[in-house]
């Protein structure tokens, strides 16, 4: 293909490599996907598509914790893009998990938080997690403990406290998320916590803190004076 017949976004995606290469905090979040659908999309103009995607789901977060068939319902965006998108998702949480893992976690709580928040804030249904501690309070261990419906999950004090012995794990953090995007316990939260304190008393397992993680924020039960 000639020059003159190129198409005009050619030129386009070689300047918006060149600044990246140059400064990739100058760009904004539509053109940073912009580069991530070049490889996926190489024969079209994605920068409409990129800022429909942005709007579409609130933002980068939303683009990259949106579900493949959430994707998918967007025109232009095949199963391969919505598969190479949520790639970049687990790759950037694999890294934030692996930057944590066997580290003193209280000693980096913003960055648990944010770990936590931008691997659950967007899901759709309700999941608990458990970060499992050693006496260090290093993390050795993080699992799903059990998935629900959108308002809730159910979580088994006795299962619980099984994997922690398993995993010789002497604390714990819990976290679940609440896809109505309100971070306040509700009442079953509360007693859920409190059954699963009173199963962990007999193993001397501590249990630092609940998070509940949304969209629109975290709370914590330790801050709340419910821990």
């Amino acid at each position: 293909m000639t020059a003159e017949a190129k198409p005009h976004y050619h030129g386009h995606r070689d300047r918006l490599r060149q600044r990246f290469r140059e400064s990739p905090s100058s760009l904004a979040d539509y053109e940073l996907l912009e580069l991530v659908l070049f490889l996926a999309i190489p024969q079209r103009d994605v920068k409409p598509l990129a800022k429909n995607l942005i709007t579409r789901f609130g933002g980068l977060s939303g683009v990259l914790n949106a579900s493949t068939e959430e994707l998918t319902k967007i025109d232009g965006i095949k199963e391969n893009t919505a598969l190479a998108l949520k790639s970049i998702a687990a790759l950037s949480h694999r890294a934030e998990k692996n930057e944590l893992m066997k580290k003193p976690v209280l000693n980096s709580w913003d960055r648990l938080m944010d770990y936590c928040v931008s691997t659950m804030a967007h899901e759709t249904r309700e999941h608990f997690r458990i970060l499992f501690l050693n006496k260090k309070n290093e993390m050795i261990a993080d699992e799903i403990q059990g998935s629900g419906t959108v308002d809730h999950t159910p979580a088994y004090p006795r299962e619980i406290m099984k994997r922690a012995l398993e995993l010789s794990a002497t604390a714990l953090i819990l976290v679940h998320n609440h896809p109505s995007g309100d971070p306040k316990p509700s009442q079953a939260d509360i007693e859920m916590t409190r059954a699963i304190l009173r199963a962990a008393e007999p193993f001397n397992i501590i249990i630092h803190d609940h998070v509940i993680v949304s969209k629109n924020g975290y709370s914590s039960f330790k801050s709340l004076g419910l821990i």
